[in-house]
């Protein structure tokens, strides 16, 4: 049946690539034993200690042994964050949040700087000089959006407000 799907797929590039065992990557991980699915094989390593509160998935039993503990989930950031780990890692409503979290956790690192009263270099963290530098185009065509966009949104708030 492989030959008959081959050559009826023939014309699609690329296609049953995988199926020549001696052509796939993953083949000699396909002659495991299996035993790794009977629980942990290995000595796990000494818990850390939680003393904060740490967001894993929903569809680990436990924390991992050992995890990060420089950036505990808090304000709106971490309210979605909390949110999205209420989900599975392979749904939407996990990994979409979890971005939108990202940016919005980017702004509030912003303002704790402004209310430390550090004046962050946002051209430079966001690489801005590099692109002027090595990408003008790029970062022509970034600025000329940014600007009409903002144009477009001072219009559509003035038009409210009258």
């Amino acid at each position: 049946m492989e030959n008959s799907l081959e050559e009826k797929y023939k014309d699609k590039n690329g296609w049953a690539i995988d199926a020549d065992p001696k052509n796939d990557p993953t083949y000699p991980m396909k002659k495991r034993s299996n035993e790794e699915h009977k629980g942990y094989t290995w000595e796990r390593p000494t818990q850390q200690f939680v003393d904060i509160e740490v967001l894993h998935s929903n569809e680990r039993p436990n924390v991992t042994a050992v995890f990060g503990t420089s950036t505990p989930p808090s304000g709106l950031s971490g309210m979605i964050r909390r949110k999205a780990f209420q989900y599975s890692e392979n749904h939407y409503g996990h990994w979409l949040p979890l971005i939108l979290a990202d940016r919005i956790n980017v702004v509030e690192g912003i303002v704790d700087d402004l209310k430390r009263g550090h004046i962050p270099n946002i051209f430079a963290e966001r690489g801005w000089n590099a692109e002027w530098k090595y990408n003008r185009k790029a970062a022509v065509t970034k600025i000329a959006v940014g600007l009409a966009l903002t144009a477009l949104l001072v219009l559509k708030m003035s038009k409210k407000s009258k």
